[in-house]
């Protein structure tokens, strides 16, 4: 008989295992994360909706299918999180908002279809930043999420609220989104990993949109086995999503494999100038030298236009967002402002109302980068940049087959530092988010820890549609890693 905590401390995998197997029921896992949630959240704020009651029924009707002999994936029974982005029919769908503070969807996103095709069991849905605007989970109508690590710090965002899930082990698995590093940056800051998959691979159907040329589904999980067979399940075309691939490469638990000789990885020396805290430019060269170590061939590379990803992304998905929000108005669901006079007035409170002021910062942004006169000024330039950059990129990849650098310049900032100074927020993001302007795959895993006992994020980076190269790589450096992993003092 497995303990609730030897339960909790099993990964995805192989928990998914012993319940195939019939050594641990669903119940029981379910019950055993139902548990430590009850125990973190008081402190963590990682959940924005916990389904105790819709989770437990649904882990009774798995056993109930695994004991008539049915086995619907590696995964069948296992209990996970997801992102309160991703619409769940008849459940709450904020998207940490006040203004869809009473939004229940009347169907269910294509990537978490997939996961209840899977059998997976979900456990609720998590905190997040504001329409997933933010590097912190601050941003959230529900409040902040704090990091499991130290709840004097944050989690990252906009995915805070999953990471800190999987980091407090209050969920075996989660899903994200990344729209400029939402998954690989909370990632990084709580100890974990995550993928963020080619633009394409997974369906964006079901996701309410920040960026629509960015968003990106992917898993964040205690393992890169564990990320890379929830991937298996979310990828695939889907018909409901016009960018979306139609592929038949999605066997990536075939890329677990501890070999990366003669791998070529390329280091940009542009990211290690100035910016970036000491202690996390030694950790991430130190796996760089673990590569070399390994077999794989290391070299370092300018990799050029570093300077202008932060702007152009900023330009491109404000302007995007500015878009995909009009249809918040209060108008067909969502929060109405009870007190108004005509229409318009209407419109102007809902929103005024109803949305945070980093939402209504980067509406005013997207807004002002798509009006006459600054249109071609801003937004065609931006985009201009951004196909230089996807050159820059597809030069190296010639060359190599992973570009390494570090998910962020810093480890998980302390709360309020960055609501103080939304530049510096923003600022932060520029190892990340070249990959969604370039629709490339990336990796964020552990490589170490700051002083402070606070982990240090390694990003693997590889051409698109080739997250194979990315996995291989990082479960080779996991396996060298593997006895120096630290728990947050809330896992067990």
């Amino acid at each position: 008989m497995y303990s609730s905590k030897e339960i909790r401390n099993l990964t995805a995998v192989a928990l998914g295992k012993k319940i195939a197997d019939k050594e641990i029921t669903s119940v029981q896992a379910t019950n055993a994360y139902l548990e430590q949630i009850e125990n973190t959240e008081k402190d963590i704020n990682a959940y924005i909706t916990v389904m105790k009651e819709k989770a437990l029924e649904r882990a009774d009707f798995i056993d109930k299918k695994i004991a008539e002999g049915e086995n619907w994936s590696n995964l069948m029974g296992v209990p996970m999180a997801i992102k309160d982005v991703l619409c769940m029919k008849d459940t709450l769908t904020s998207c940490g908002s006040k203004i869809l503070g009473n939004f229940y969807p009347t169907y269910t996103s294509t990537a978490v279809e997939n996961l209840l095709n899977a059998g997976v069991v979900v456990l609720g849905k998590t905190n997040m930043d504001e329409f997933a605007m933010g590097s912190t989970t601050e941003s959230s109508y529900f409040g902040a999420t704090k990091n499991p690590w130290d709840l004097t710090r944050v989690p990252g965002g906009s995915s805070g609220g999953s990471a800190a899930a999987v980091a407090a082990n209050s969920c075996a698995a989660a899903l994200g989104t990344d729209t400029g590093g939402s998954i690989r940056q909370p990632a990084s800051f709580c100890g974990i990993t995550g993928i963020k998959p080619t633009y394409g691979r997974v369906s964006r159907y079901g996701q309410i949109a920040y960026g629509s040329s960015l968003d990106q589904i992917g898993p964040m999980a205690k393992d890169i086995t564990d990320c890379a067979a929830i991937l298996e399940i979310i990828s695939g075309h889907d018909c409901k999503d016009s960018t979306s691939a139609n592929r038949d490469d999605t066997d990536f638990t075939s890329a677990l494999e501890n070999n990366v000789r003669g791998m070529k990885i390329g280091v940009p020396k542009d990211y290690f100038l100035d910016g970036i805290d000491e202690e996390v430019k030694t950790n991430v060269l130190a796996a760089a030298e673990k590569f070399r170590e390994l077999g794989a061939e290391v070299e370092y590379f300018d990799l050029g236009m570093v300077k202008y990803a932060i702007p152009a992304y900023y330009i491109i998905a404000c302007a995007e967002a500015s878009s995909n929000l009009e249809r918040f108005d209060g108008v067909k669901y969502g929060y109405r402002t009870p007190k108004f006079t005509d229409l318009n007035d209407m419109y102007k409170k809902t929103r005024s109302e109803g949305f945070g002021d980093e939402v209504k910062r980067r509406i005013m942004l997207g807004s002002f980068v798509l009006s006459s006169g600054y249109f071609d000024a801003y937004y065609v330039k931006a985009l201009r940049v951004k196909a230089l950059i996807k050159q820059a990129f597809d030069r190296a990849f010639e060359k190599y087959d992973i570009i390494l650098s570090p998910v962020a310049p810093t480890t998980a900032l302390k709360i309020g530092e960055s609501l103080s100074d939304p530049i510096k927020m923003y600022l932060g993001d520029v190892y990340t988010v070249s990959i969604n302007l370039t629709g490339i795959p990336a990796v964020s895993l552990p490589c170490g820890y700051d002083k402070d006992g606070l982990p240090v994020g390694l990003q693997l980076m590889a051409q698109t549609f080739n997250e194979k190269a990315a996995i291989k790589a990082a479960y080779s450096f996991e396996q060298s890693f593997k006895d120096n992993v630290r728990h947050s003092p809330m896992y067990e």
